[in-house]
């Protein structure tokens, strides 16, 4: 089919419908859920020119369409190339425009997003859920590569967290990385009964976990988290999660390294503490597909994910509600697997061989 299919805008009542459902969701396994994003497919469906296009051009028709595993995932290249909006939203009325910072001579994702109060309402929620209020921390910022740019949903999403914490000692930290260290030994000298988060893209914290710097007394800080974002930038090899933590844990003196899961294209996030173990958030699900046939899906209590046996390696998908006003169902180009017995819990183990860097926040193999 190589026709445009218009686009065929809905009231805007059912979009503040469908976003109170969203907001009021508390778990990816509720049956909640699934109602609310079979709600969201049909509305997309409709009113989504680019998704509708595509379900079309697979001779879907999406009143067939019964549960979210029959439902077609957008591939995440679709951001770089078309304008992924659902109407009643408009490129011309978008408040915050994302792009992903890519590589050099690539193409980039852009994420137009026309409600920011609830980007900001999902990300402040899920990572409350899983740390406790932010009123409680300070957040140190490590994202040079991001700061450099000025449209990173991460830096946007860390900003707003920092704001929310209220504390003159939280901030970002572009190269500063004196600082940061003078930062951290006055908090660690001077607690104060606030959680420290030290953020930071991946290969920042690696250049400064081996600069010389004495980190030793960050092992006695028990209130600090430290998290990675993901990602080299092209600034150092590659290396796998695992290396990374090793790396960083010894070097740091802390006992272990938390990880976030998110991407331009997505306005939900996932966070990994010990363990690499990623928890689906309330807005946010993964389905894994084969990695050969992209309509063969794999479930969390199918063959190969019982304790005791091989874990099944699979494309991740993912259900993002936060996207209500772009595609909630998106192909990504990332590799994953469940983890047995917890139907909610996903490990992150790299990218399809054939995939570009496009600022997503996770290492690769």
């Amino acid at each position: 089919m190589n026709h445009f299919v218009h686009s065929m805008p809905l009231s805007p009542a059912l979009r503040d419908e469908l976003r109170s459902r969203i907001i009021r969701l508390h778990s990816a396994e509720s049956p909640e859920f699934e109602s609310v994003a079979m709600a969201v497919f049909h509305y997309q469906a409709a009113s989504n020119p680019v998704y509708r296009r595509f379900i079309e051009a697979l001779g879907v028709e999406p009143e067939r369409v019964r549960s979210t595993v029959q439902i077609p995932f957008l591939p995440i290249s679709f951001f770089k190339h078309h304008l992924v909006l659902t109407a009643p939203a408009s490129a011309a009325e978008a408040a915050l425009v994302f792009e992903s910072s890519g590589t050099t001579g690539s193409a980039t994702s852009r994420h137009y997003v026309s409600d920011p109060a609830l980007y900001d309402t999902i990300s402040i929620r899920t990572f409350e859920h899983r740390y406790g209020p932010l009123d409680g921390f300070h957040i140190l910022a490590l994202l040079p590569s991001y700061l450099e740019r000025n449209n990173s949903s991460l830096v946007y999403m860390v900003q707003r967290f920092i704001e929310k914490t209220g504390s003159g000692r939280s901030g970002f930290f572009l190269k500063n990385t004196d600082d940061l260290t003078a930062t951290l030994r006055h908090l660690a000298e001077h607690p104060d009964g606030r959680r420290i988060l030290l953020i930071g893209v991946t290969f920042a914290l690696l250049d400064w976990a081996e600069s010389g710097t004495d980190l030793s007394f960050l092992g006695a800080l028990p209130q600090l988290t430290v998290m990675e974002t993901g990602g080299m930038k092209g600034r150092r090899r590659e290396l796998l999660r695992e290396e990374v933590h090793d790396i960083l844990t010894r070097r740091l003196g802390v006992a272990a390294i938390h990880s976030e899961y998110g991407m331009t294209e997505l306005l939900s996030q996932a966070y990994a503490g010990e363990g690499g173990i990623f928890r689906m958030s309330p807005t946010l699900r993964i389905l894994l597909r084969d990695v050969n046939d992209p309509f063969e899906m794999y479930f969390p209590s199918g063959p190969g994910n019982s304790e005791g046996t091989a874990r099944r390696t699979g494309g991740i998908n993912v259900i993002d509600l936060g996207n209500l006003d772009s595609c909630s169902f998106i192909e990504t180009q990332d590799l994953g697997q469940y983890e047995a017995g917890r139907p909610d819990a996903f490990r992150v183990i790299g990218r399809f061989d054939n995939s570009d860097i496009r600022g997503c926040n996770l290492l690769v193999l």
